[in-house]
């Protein structure tokens, strides 16, 4: 069995309709929508809407922490704009999940990013690709849980939630040889993102189910530019699948 595994495509749809190429499924692990490039100013949402030289702006402001003014800055351009904000952002977001769902391969097994928006999925995922979220499946003869979305930050992405939330669904999951997740779990190494010299938030929910049931593997993505890319906890290989937008590859798991 050969599994390919994607995460933060970021609207990569180019590589991501080859990604499941040589793969008898897909796994992706969320953060389909693409609302800046922090490596290219010009792409995303945000500069669709404002231009480069406010989304260098917005990621100056957020790479120094300066999220109060950051905030500021968006409600300023977002007056200035005239349109509703909502209505804007979401038929943007609309647009790239057409064209990224229509990317899947047959079968994909999905769940959302912390920027993912998950009422959306729905309308667009087809009848080959299957969306879980604090659930599990049978997957050439082992069990494959998923758990979806980021826990919250002063960054208010579209889709985080509380602590106790997050942990409810990893209990829900029980024993599995695979943890899929968004973010990672709670672990320095895994969490720390050295270009943006930050440590993002992982779960210790998740930390503690490998820890007491020792799943095979741990996979997620979320920190694009990790300290440590994969390590051990306990028997288990915790691994970052890698920062698909840019890198274009996908991880590759057989057995």
């Amino acid at each position: 069995m050969r599994v390919h595994v994607v995460s933060d495509v970021h609207g990569n749809a180019g590589d991501l309709a080859k990604a499941g190429e040589g793969a008898d499924a897909l796994i992706c692990l969320g953060d389909l929508v693409l609302f800046l490039d922090y490596a290219d100013h010009s792409r995303g949402i945000f500069p669709d809407l404002f231009g480069v030289e406010n989304a260098d702006r917005l990621v100056e402001l957020r790479t120094a922490r300066r999220f109060d003014e950051a905030r500021d800055l968006g409600r300023s351009l977002w007056a200035e704009l005239d349109v509703d904000r909502d209505t804007a952002i979401e038929a943007a977001v609309r647009r790239q999940y057409a064209e990224l769902f229509a990317a899947f391969p047959t079968p994909t097994y999905a769940t959302y990013g912390n920027v993912d928006i998950p009422r959306f999925w729905s309308e667009f995922a087809g009848p080959g690709t299957t969306v879980l979220d604090g659930q599990r499946i049978e997957l050439g003869g082992l069990t494959v849980g998923f758990v979806g979305g980021g826990l919250r930050t002063p960054m208010r992405t579209p889709y985080e939630i509380s602590d106790e939330e997050y942990a409810a669904k990893v209990e829900a999951l029980g024993e599995v040889d695979v943890l899929c997740s968004h973010i990672p779990p709670d672990v320095p190494e895994l969490t720390y993102d050295t270009v943006a010299r930050r440590f993002e938030r992982g779960s210790s929910a998740l930390l503690d189910a490998i820890r007491r049931t020792r799943p095979r593997y741990a996979l997620f993505g979320h920190v694009h530019q990790p300290l440590a890319r994969r390590m051990r906890v306990a028997s288990t290989e915790c691994v970052n699948v890698g920062h698909f937008a840019s890198t274009g590859r996908p991880f590759a798991l057989e057995w």
